[in-house]
């Protein structure tokens, strides 16, 4: 059993390090940086199933650490939750297939609201219709999942969370995120805590 469960985290760790790196990163962060800091919009995530939930983890992140983000599910958002989407926003949509239907008609439909908003894409398959309709692609790498049917979003919802991680730290980097800017937006539980500790040991209040 250990050494099953350290392989699993050796194909894990694997498919991290192999996550294409190139200047797909520098320019989703422009992206989002000019459509929400400089225009005052936000970033939109979205995402269906598994890929969905890192794409609301991916928003909340974000919002915590400046820059205002928030979650709109593919299928509710053809039912009136469109609404949430302003001018100046811009999209992060993830799939791994690239091929996910929801995904493809939020995009048309975002385009008959508002045609001009950018769409990043987080994708496992470079080569597929999602990406053709993106401003911005950032490759996964395409690793193949642990789960031994090789089926279940595993590895493949990993490297995304990580993704969105590096995308988080290099916009907090860009606008100069501070502690203090943190604890006004995270008041409660351990992290508020912590934040509100070390502005007081710095002589802020």
């Amino acid at each position: 059993m250990v050494e099953k469960i350290k392989k699993i985290f050796e194909a894990e760790a694997s498919a991290i390090l192999n996550i294409p790196v190139d200047d797909s990163y520098e320019r989703a962060t422009e992206l989002i940086h000019r459509h929400v800091h400089l225009k005052k919009g936000k970033l939109v995530t979205s995402g269906m199933g598994k890929a969905g939930q890192i794409a609301h983890d991916i928003a909340t992140t974000f919002s915590s650490t400046g820059t205002p983000a928030i979650f709109l599910h593919p299928s509710e958002a053809q039912h009136g939750d469109l609404g949430v989407i302003q001018e100046n926003d811009i999209l992060l949509a993830i799939s791994n297939s690239g091929k996910t239907r929801e995904l493809l008609e939020l995009i048309e439909l975002k385009n008959k609201l508002y045609s001009g908003i950018p769409v990043i894409v987080i994708t496992g398959n470079k080569a597929s219709p999602l990406t053709e309709k993106a401003d911005c692609v950032i490759f996964t790498g395409s690793p193949a999942e642990v789960c031994i049917l090789g089926l279940t979003p595993t590895t493949s919802t990993t490297v995304m969370t990580v993704i969105g991680d590096a995308l988080v730290v290099l916009m907090m980097e860009k606008i100069g995120f501070t502690v203090e800017e943190y604890a006004k937006r995270h008041h409660g539980g351990y992290l508020g805590a912590i934040s509100r500790s070390r502005l007081e040991e710095k002589g802020i209040h």
